[in-house]
């Protein structure tokens, strides 16, 4: 199985899915608790929802394996991206949920670790960083949308509910100002959703990375609240939620692309 799929598209925009992958390699499965074994903290079906933006002309980078194999989205020496509150790892041991992922003794060790960086991570951010180069080469510039989403409640990691669009831009380190105020003009135009810039999820490892306006280029995480666009229990993807989130992140790519 590949490592990822990489759509190359026509514009300065590369939006990038880290969390979308649900694949558990049989071998790590096994040592899984059988609730993890669902990889139930899956950004499920991101892929789907930004599916429009290939025909908009964007590249598209999307992973196979979950984010319990090896998390795309945190840096390789595991330093915590929110210092004092709770959070996941490079290599998950704790669920969402704040239940353990392995069976006991059977987490990965910091040489399985390293493996996993190795054989996952790097390869995912090797396409990431060449699609990058290929796009600002080509147009002078390089966007980079960084696209999650959750659950709305996750006591473990934040209190009470998210709101339904969460901005990210690294507290406006990884863009320029005015392409953050394009965004939250987008975001305040509409009343359906409920929204917030750089609240609980800042950007991630990612955003704060690449994420380099004086050097031409720009990122943003967008993390949607997961009910939305699906059911949070089954899993499943509910095509009438998501066609009326869909026009406002057809509208914030826009407004994205509008300085570029």
């Amino acid at each position: 199985m590949d490592i990822a799929t990489l759509h190359r598209g026509t514009l300065p925009l590369l939006i990038s899915l880290p969390h979308d992958g649900s694949h558990l390699p049989d071998a790590f499965a096994a040592r899984m608790q059988p609730e993890a074994r669902r990889a139930p903290d899956t950004d499920w079906h991101v892929s789907r929802l930004y599916a429009f933006a290939a025909d908009m002309g964007a590249s598209l980078l999307v992973p196979s394996h979950s984010r319990y194999v090896v998390d795309l989205n945190r840096p390789r020496d595991d330093v915590s991206l929110y210092p004092g509150q709770n959070t996941t790892g490079l290599c998950p041991a704790l669920r969402f949920s704040g239940d353990p992922v392995y069976l006991p003794g059977e987490e990965p060790s910091a040489n399985e670790v390293a493996a996993r960086v190795e054989a996952y991570w790097r390869p995912y951010h090797d396409l990431l960083a060449g699609e990058l180069d290929r796009v600002k080469a080509e147009h002078g510039r390089a966007l980079l949308w960084e696209g999650h989403s959750i659950r709305a409640n996750v006591p473990f990691l934040f209190d009470g509910r998210l709101p339904d669009l969460n901005l990210g831009t690294a507290g406006g380190a990884s863009c320029r100002p005015a392409t953050q105020a394009r965004l939250e003009s987008v975001l305040a135009g509409q009343s359906r959703y409920s929204w917030i810039a750089n609240g609980r999820f800042k950007g991630g490892y990612i955003t704060r990375e690449y994420g380099r306006p004086h050097e031409g280029v720009e990122a943003v995480q967008l993390e949607l609240a997961q009910c939305n666009y699906m059911d949070e229990d089954s899993f499943a993807y509910d095509a009438s939620r998501a066609a009326s989130l869909q026009p406002i992140l057809r509208a914030l790519l826009e407004a994205f692309l509008a300085g570029a």
